[in-house]
């Protein structure tokens, strides 16, 4: 496989954040708040501020050795980020901006598809960025392995994660999330799938730092976002459980 040049995976991360927020204006379009034009700005600062914060602290958790190498130079520090700190960072950052403004109703589920289209626009940046971008799976001899330029088959688990991405948000979005009992559960549901499909993906790929028990840095973030979402899912999941 030929890589494309740092320029190219640029442009993919461009259309991504350029979509997904496309989808998510004309998804927010059909909600209340969108009358409330301050409350709207609010939201979104929130998210934008978090997502940074926590794309880049999630870096540091997952590559340490790299990122705080030449301390306390700043150009490793910015140079990496992370999908899953921007997910979680983002969601305390509108949980934040909620709270200041008094606003108590979910805001989640018009970014279920905003988020899953988004990411899988990244990820063909990442995947066409090979060996460079570091989100290639560990070498494998299955049929659909992918060599990067190293002459090694690897998993495409960049592949991987659009397929799960465009899954779950057809699963937690369609008439057969019965789970789903109040606004915002279908966005619960979709976050709380995507971080264990990600504990688990993230297993047949390199550890580029581990922590105990052999878990990378954003193995230990998924648990904890698991962690933070299992009151939910335990109560979604009561019903089913007692019939």
């Amino acid at each position: 496989m030929t890589t494309l040049p740092a320029f190219w995976h640029l442009l993919f991360e461009i259309a991504a954040y350029s979509i997904g927020a496309q989808i998510y204006w004309r998804t927010r379009r059909r909600d209340p708040l969108q009358a409330d034009r301050f409350a709207q700005i609010g939201i979104v600062a929130g998210l934008v501020l978090g997502a940074a914060a926590g794309s880049k602290m999630a870096y540091w958790f997952e590559h340490p050795q790299y990122a705080f190498q030449d301390f306390p130079s700043l150009v490793p520090l910015l140079a990496g980020k992370s999908i899953v700190g921007g997910l979680l960072g983002g969601l305390i950052g509108v949980e934040w901006a909620k709270r200041l403004q008094g606003i108590t109703q979910s805001t989640g589920d018009a970014l279920i598809w905003p988020l899953a289209i988004g990411i899988g626009i990244g990820r063909i940046g990442c995947f066409l960025a090979g060996l460079s971008d570091a989100t290639y799976g560990n070498p494998t001899s299955v049929p659909w392995a992918i060599n990067f330029g190293d002459g090694i088959p690897r998993h495409p688990t960049q592949l991987y994660e659009i397929a799960a991405l465009l899954t779950l948000a057809w699963v937690v979005t369609g008439p057969g999330a019965r789970l789903a009992q109040i606004p915002g559960d279908r966005f619960k549901l979709f976050l709380a799938a995507y971080l264990a499909w990600r504990l688990v993906i993230d297993t047949i790929k390199p550890v580029p730092y581990e922590y105990w028990p052999g878990l990378s840095g954003i193995q230990w973030l998924c648990l904890a976002g698991l962690l933070y979402y299992s009151r939910h899912l335990f109560r979604m999941l009561r019903p089913w459980a007692t019939r």
